[in-house]
């Protein structure tokens, strides 16, 4: 075992965020679907759905096996994740789409899914690729339900505190193609799905709110949300599904927080360190969240702790800057403050974290003094969701541009 008897603070903020490399890249899109598909060949002909913010990476590691078997491909992904490789690629339509509110964007490509889907002769083998953020960017609205309904109807979930599974059944709700609806359009093709799984549980009903999958038959009842009035008279429950039609749909979840967990603690092992991978999934409240992290950091044995999970941040009338993990973070260094023998870092593993490019924070016992130079309170931040403003002045956001891949969020640390 090593000996890290000369630790800087740069040195181990430089190793957290190796780890957290590792992590990433033992769930990135391209290489697992690759590594799926060389093990599992598909038929000489394949028509590729990718939808998600990993959809660019996954539809390239579907090129790099099958080449030219892939005749025709729809990839709709997250602004700025898509891939100029693809968009050459002949008989290939790349979309762009809103994330995380939906966008007229967001209808035209769940347009251009049905249309792709209906040109597709019937004995065609269809490869879909889904990731997490699939239940912004594709939609087909049910009569009665506008694009202005839909996002007021997001806005009022993306502040609401709720979990995925509960935003998801609601989303169902709303929807024409999600909780499985999707399937009446396939008319009995073949059809391939292989997910990265962004939902704790890894339940394909929930990844992408189900497109393709039978409900869930643990799914919080709509009735059971509190939902106000007005969004619940929106809300059809979604029907009874025809066994028969999902026959044809066979589903590989291929990537998963657990997988990426797993990479971080062997990465952290190969550094010399000590390492507690924990089973504790981290959700509920953002910031308290983030303190009781912090407190068990300063309470736990030297090493590198490494959880997971996704917290939810309810969000006031004017929110600032930031999302769930720079809240956590910065919640965390409060407690933190002081401490020359302690790093955490919270990331989301898509590298955006909230409605910012920013995947999150890595913070330190001189986050909030350095915050404070700038004239900023970190209490004051945390209560107007703007915990990005102050970590900003802190010298703390990390920036990863797209990873490639979406299994919720890391939370690393590491004490001396």
């Amino acid at each position: 075992m090593m000996i890290h008897d000369k630790n800087t603070l740069v040195e181990t903020r430089h190793s957290v965020l190796r780890i957290a490399q590792a992590a990433l890249a033992a769930v990135q899109g391209r290489a697992r679907v690759a590594e799926f598909l060389y093990a599992a060949p598909l038929p000489e002909a394949v028509q590729l759905i990718a939808i998600g913010k990993a959809a660019a990476s996954m539809a390239t590691g579907a090129c790099d096996v099958l080449g030219e078997r892939i005749v025709r491909g729809l990839i709709v992904t997250k602004t700025g994740h898509g891939d100029a490789v693809l968009e050459r690629r002949p008989g290939f339509q790349c979309l762009e789409a809103g994330h995380p509110q939906p966008d007229a964007r967001s209808l035209a490509a769940g347009t251009a899914l049905l249309t792709f889907i209906a040109a597709a002769p019937a004995t065609a083998h269809l490869l879909f690729l889904i990731s997490g953020g699939a239940s912004s960017l594709v939609e087909v609205l049910p009569a009665g339900v506008t694009l202005s309904d839909l996002q007021h109807a997001n806005a009022w979930l993306l502040g609401s505190g709720l979990d995925i599974a509960r935003l998801n059944t609601v989303r169902k709700a709303l929807s024409a193609i999600k909780g499985g609806r999707l399937v009446g359009h396939l008319q009995g093709r073949q059809v391939q799905v292989l997910l990265i799984s962004d939902v704790r549980g890894d339940d394909p009903a929930v990844i992408g709110s189900g497109l393709l999958a039978s409900e869930d038959a643990g799914a919080p009842p709509l009735d059971e949300l509190a939902l106000p009035s007005w969004l619940a008279q929106m809300c059809r429950p979604a029907p009874a599904h025809n066994g028969d039609a999902h026959a044809h749909v066979e589903m590989h979840v291929i990537a998963r927080l657990a997988d990426a967990k797993r990479a971080a603690g062997d990465e952290a092992t190969t550094l010399g360190y000590s390492v507690s991978v924990h089973d504790e999934f981290i959700d509920g409240a953002a910031n308290t969240a983030g303190q009781r992290m912090a407190q068990s950091l300063i309470h736990a044995t030297p090493g590198v702790h490494i959880w997971g999970g996704e917290t939810t941040v309810q969000l006031p009338p004017q929110p600032g800057r930031g999302g769930r993990n720079q809240s956590l973070a910065l919640a965390a260094a409060l407690e933190l403050q002081g401490r020359e023998d302690v790093v955490l870092l919270a990331l989301g593993s898509d590298g955006s974290d909230g409605p910012t490019e920013d995947a999150g924070a890595l913070v330190d016992g001189g986050t909030i003094a350095r915050g404070e130079l700038a004239g900023l309170d970190a209490r004051h931040c945390l209560a107007n969701a703007d915990a990005g403003r102050f970590l900003e002045e802190s010298g703390d956001l990390v920036h990863t541009g797209p990873t490639g891949t979406n299994v919720m969020d890391l939370v690393i640390g590491l004490k001396i």
